[in-house]
């Protein structure tokens, strides 16, 4: 067989040398500039989908992300679909895009969008472990970071590139990994605009924070430093692309509701003696408004539009009634009461709670309003006396606590191997 030597047109695309267009000869044909690049773009998104295809494995349907999710958070049955939904097309995106060798041109050529998502929602609602579930499903890079902490560049405090830092740190420096991350922004409330604060001044913790966050969230090219340091003494940056990046914000928004029922609610006619009064019944009830929430009313809230629209997936999460919070108590793979008979088995003790006293905890939780956050405190209240003591005490079988322990009325009661045993007293 003759090797052509000096072949005078491109043997992918037939490019014909010219002094503008030079060609690398090989053993059997040729190849021009343009057609190295492509090959370099092929050769790339080869590597990127194995590495995808290495961390993400199959990423599991909606509906199965869903039911994953019901075993570690109670109820919010929407917003879980909302998130099941939005997480597996971005992930299918990922996966579809990183296989794309370059071949088709431009033309017709679909570009698929990210859809940020925005969990709205009272405190201890169940925000920040729904986002962390969905990482774990997924397994990717997860990162929490408080919004309060954040200031604009050039102020005392954090940049919002140190997000992407501990993104970074998250996946062991591979900037890869990162890229494909989650990151959720908690307490993005914060943030809002104050309606009192003068026009002059500099808002660098609210809308200053949300400005600087705009090309974060939208996707850009971001140099990041990583740990350590150079030979020179100064710190080692990566360039890492957000466009991949899926971005949870999540906040209680106070006072939203108030927003939603203005806009939706029935006008009233006429002033003083002359208006109508308004039926409480027809008012609809706080969980109902937060189902109408539209991106207008985040805007008279406070958050600027260009952050608004940079998060169109809206997800709201309900209040939790004591039903709820009985569920969360005894139903998911890690609840409470699940934990802290698991800590009194490693004494060989078993833990009861009578069904009242679950309802006295609910009850209580929702006077604080602290929602699910609450519960674990009050426990702690309660069965502080008995986990000083019992390490210290032998001979205790079973320990109870009814609704009069969790009042404060009674002792918890301690059942021995033969007989009643003494009572542990309950922290009032």
């Amino acid at each position: 067989m003759t090797r052509t030597q000096d072949p005078s047109h491109c043997s992918f695309c037939g490019t014909e040398k010219s002094p503008d267009t030079p060609l690398i000869a090989g053993a059997g044909g040729a190849i021009c500039e343009e057609c190295v690049k492509l090959a370099d773009q092929v050769v790339a998104n080869w590597g990127r989908k194995r590495a995808l295809t290495e961390m993400l494995g199959t990423v599991p349907k909606p509906a199965r992300i869903k039911e994953i999710l019901d075993g570690y958070v109670v109820g919010q049955n929407l917003a879980k679909e909302i998130l099941a939904v939005a997480v597996y097309n971005h992930y299918k995106r990922l996966k579809h895009e990183s296989g794309a060798a370059g071949l088709d041109g431009e033309d017709g050529v679909v570009e698929l969008g990210k859809s940020n998502i925005l969990l709205l929602g009272p405190t201890g609602t169940g925000k920040t472990l729904l986002a962390s579930t969905l990482a774990r499903i997924v397994g990717v890079p997860f990162v929490v970071a408080d919004a309060t902490t954040l200031t604009q560049a050039g102020y005392v405090g954090e940049d919002v590139e140190s997000i992407l830092s501990r993104l970074l740190d998250v996946a062991d420096g591979q900037v890869e990994r990162a890229e494909w991350g989650i990151v959720y922004l908690d307490e993005v409330d914060k943030l809002a605009r104050s309606p009192e604060m003068a026009n002059s001044s500099r808002d660098i913790s609210g809308e200053g924070v949300q400005q600087a966050l705009l090309r974060l969230v939208e996707g850009a090219q971001v140099k990041v430093s990583v740990k350590g340091k150079r030979r020179d003494g100064n710190p080692e940056e990566v360039l890492l692309d957000t466009r991949n990046i899926l971005f949870l914000a999540g906040g209680a928004f106070p006072g939203l509701e108030k927003h939603v029922a203005k806009r939706i609610g029935p006008a009233r006619s006429g002033i003083g003696f002359h208006v109508s009064p308004v039926d409480a019944e027809q008012e609809p009830a706080p969980e109902a408004l937060l189902n109408e929430i539209q991106p207008n009313d985040l805007r008279h809230f406070g958050l600027i539009p260009e952050f608004i629209g940079r998060f169109p997936v809206l997800a709201p999460l309900q209040p939790l009634d004591e039903a709820a919070l009985i569920s969360i108590l005894t139903e998911p793979k890690n609840a409470l009461v699940r934990q802290y008979q698991k800590l009194f088995a490693y004494e060989n003790v078993d833990l009861e709670f009578t069904e009242d006293a679950l309802k006295h905890i609910a009850r209580k939780a929702i006077a604080r309003e602290t929602g699910a956050r609450g519960l674990r405190s009050i426990l702690e209240q309660v069965l502080r006396k008995p986990m000083f003591e019992i390490p210290s005490r032998t001979g205790i079988e079973r320990c109870i606590v009814d609704e009069d322990v969790i009042e404060g009325r009674t002792d918890i009661k301690t059942v021995p191997d033969s007989a009643v045993g003494q009572p542990l007293r309950a922290a009032g």
